[in-house]
């Protein structure tokens, strides 16, 4: 069939894209053409989704049967996405786990037993409700929104995971966070995540599904462990309370990577996964997932690392300083 990808050239749309092909679709990815090319196979369509006329134009000689939709940010995009695609045979939207009204820190049920946003403001998680809902209403029973996780794997620009192994593979004493090693944690692979949207967009399935991980998978400090042995680094953990970590000015997230504080942490993951795997969404072993992003990371694929501010990871003076004297 004909197979869009909204996104399509990043991550987690690269992969959607890289699925559609090897199930044998004809694969279309749309993007602004500014963060590279698609897979090998798949045509490259350019155009702003904020732009009413982008969809429309591009689209005049190729119509597309499937969509999977990874990059949906604005209401903008989804007001223009329900007006050109609304008949399509099946639609599988990225969402978030933020659409959520009570995430984090959760812990979230069953997806019709939680509220969402339904408020104007522009912010990323109202927005996804709101896409969900406009572009929901325009495809109808045949659009499934997927309210996404944390998702790793090759490819991913994000620079959370690859900070830790980054970090990890340079040695050394490192900071961790000593509550935090303990957290739940889940994560789902992007190829497997990207695969079974492929799937949804075929069958036309419906509904809305949390697709993450299984609850309690691994935790932070498993990861960072899987981190260790796939680089081979002879790092060494050093604990740092969270009381001193926060008093430092160290954010969560941000400057420890996957580091929430221990009142969000204890139930962010813990999000019901029943219909997911259900519906066939299924996890690789983490390992796998680790050694294959840190292959791609030493490859000549793997991109800059992203300007953004903050900068993602620990500052070299803050790390000193919360390591002086321990």
């Amino acid at each position: 069939m004909r197979l869009l990808v909204l996104g399509g050239t990043s991550f987690l749309g690269r992969h959607v894209a890289t699925a559609a092909l090897e199930r044998g679709h004809d694969v279309a990815t749309f993007t602004r053409g500014v963060s590279g090319e698609p897979p090998e196979g798949a045509r490259g369509l350019h155009g702003d989704r904020d732009d009413p006329d982008a969809l429309p134009r591009v689209l005049a000689g190729w119509s597309p049967e499937l969509v999977v939709d990874t990059s949906c940010q604005t209401r903008a995009a989804a007001r223009n996405a329900a007006a050109a695609l609304g008949g399509v045979r099946g639609y599988a939207f990225v969402s978030s786990l933020n659409a959520y009204r009570n995430w984090p820190p959760g812990p979230l049920g069953p997806e019709d037993a939680e509220p969402t946003w339904d408020t104007q403001d522009d912010d990323y998680g109202p927005n996804k409700a709101f896409a969900e809902r406009v572009i929901g209403a325009a495809v109808g029973e045949r659009f499934l929104t997927a309210r996404a996780g944390l998702v790793i794997g090759p490819y991913d620009y994000v620079y959370r995971l690859g900070w830790w192994l980054d970090r990890i593979a340079r040695g050394g004493r490192i900071v961790v966070p000593a509550e935090g090693l303990d957290q739940p944690i889940s994560l789902v692979d992007a190829r497997d995540l990207a695969g079974w949207l492929v799937r949804m967009a075929e069958e036309g399935r419906t509904g809305t599904v949390n697709a993450k991980g299984p609850v309690d998978m691994t935790t932070l400090g498993g990861l960072l462990e899987v981190c260790r042995a796939v680089t081979g680094g002879d790092a060494a953990w050093v604990p740092v309370p969270e009381a001193d970590l926060l008093a430092a000015g160290v954010q969560e997230w941000v400057h420890l990577p996957l580091w929430l504080a221990q009142g969000t942490a204890r139930t962010a993951w813990d999000v019901d996964t029943t219909r997911a795997r259900e519906l066939g969404l299924t996890t690789r072993a983490l390992e796998a997932t680790v050694a294959d992003t840190w292959e791609w990371m030493r490859s000549s694929q793997r991109p800059p690392v992203p300007a953004r501010r903050p900068a993602p990871g620990l500052p070299a003076d803050l790390e000193e300083r919360l390591l002086a004297g321990r």
